[in-house]
């Protein structure tokens, strides 16, 4: 039988500065829920907004695998390693903190927001050498499918040091899309950017996530015009 954990948006933890607005689906920060702390290696899941010309500085990080991916605007990275990038939407970036690493993430604009998702992984390993890369996924994403832009095996350019698929689509209204699970020992994270969905009886809308486990296959919905991301996780 289907389990299922529904994660609505306006459940989530929330953390609100001057120059940072951000939603929290599992503990973070200041943000604690002993019922949300992950979702098999899915530990984090951020969805972060900051002010022109702000952001995170630079901050240690070691055993955790990291994917930002930028929803509107422009972001910065910068590390210990000597990596100096900015990308935008249609890009992805990943990094092994590994043994350690120092990394920033600002807004690269002066004048308007940016928003993204920034999510942690638990890598399969342990004091791996850090490493950071970015990703021009835009030829990768077909409308009306669930395209893989992350995996372990090479299928993609993007993986991590762990046994994870992540598939991001932008899906018209009123189509079905099946997703088959790479085992049994895996769960699937559905988290819907924008737009409405239903998954058996459950109906999701914007910014609400979905943890599926103890399945082989699930059908997904579009209710409405939609972005998801899709994250298949060990658990």
């Amino acid at each position: 039988m289907m389990k299922t954990v529904i994660d609505k948006a306006d459940s989530r933890g929330h953390s609100l500065y001057s120059w940072l607005n951000s939603y929290h689906t599992f503990s973070f920060d200041e943000y604690y829920n002993p019922k949300r702390m992950n979702f098999g290696a899915l530990r984090v899941l951020n969805d972060d907004t900051v002010a022109p010309g702000a952001g995170f500085g630079k901050h240690p990080h070691k055993n955790i695998e990291i994917v930002s991916i930028p929803l509107y605007g422009y972001l910065r990275h910068g590390d210990s390693e000597d990596n100096d990038c900015t990308i935008t939407v249609g890009d992805i970036q990943t990094m092994s903190a590994g043994t350690g690493i120092y990394h920033s993430e600002m807004n690269g604009s002066s004048e308007q927001e940016v928003k993204f998702l920034q999510i942690w992984i638990i890598p399969d390993a342990q004091n791996l050498k850090p490493s950071y890369k970015d990703y021009d996924i835009r030829p990768l994403l077909e409308k009306n499918k669930l395209n893989l832009i992350i995996s372990p095996d090479g299928e993609t350019p993007a993986s991590l040091h762990q046994q994870t698929w992540f598939y991001m689509g932008e899906i018209e209204e009123n189509r079905l899309l099946k997703h088959t699970f790479h085992g049994t020992d895996f769960g699937v994270y559905i988290f819907v950017i924008e737009g409405e969905i239903r998954i058996d009886d459950t109906v999701l809308f914007t910014r609400d996530g979905i943890g599926i486990t103890d399945i082989d296959m699930i059908e997904i919905e579009t209710l409405q015009h939609s972005r998801l991301l899709l994250m298949e996780v060990p658990i």
